[in-house]
């Protein structure tokens, strides 16, 4: 996926960040995704309107577009349900994460425009156990 179709996903609360990327020519998906903790913190520093939070739920956004292969919709509703990182993923039950979507859609009163199934979530959960035992 490219950077700025990945930008243009971002709903209006990641406005600051956008702005910080796209000023910074930060087109490359791969440097999103390789943002250590002290670069994130620079970024703060550098445009203090960005915040470490959504910086951080952007990596972990990029990353699990790239190595899930799973859209960035879907990726925010993962960070949603409280699943912040691969291990986290890996550890998860399909049932049980649909659970949270579930949940997730009840408490917001909106359905997910996502058509996520036991199956599909059980091929993110066996890709983010490869991913594990291959670190």
């Amino acid at each position: 996926m490219e950077i700025k179709k990945f930008l243009d996903f971002l709903p209006t609360n990641f406005r600051h960040e956008k702005s910080f990327f796209i000023q910074q020519n930060l087109f490359d998906l791969e440097k999103l995704i390789n943002l250590s903790d002290s670069d994130i913190n620079e970024i703060q520093r550098k445009s203090q309107l960005c915040t470490l939070n959504n910086l951080k739920k952007i990596r972990t956004i990029a990353i699990f577009t790239k190595e899930i292969s799973i859209s960035p919709p879907e990726a925010y509703l993962l960070l949603h349900c409280g699943i912040g990182s691969i291990k986290s993923l890996s550890l998860s039950a399909p049932y049980e994460l649909e659970g949270k979507i579930s949940r997730l859609e009840r408490i917001l009163r909106v359905k997910t425009k996502t058509n996520i199934t036991f199956a599909l979530l059980n091929k993110w959960i066996e890709r983010a156990k490869q991913i594990c035992k291959s670190i």
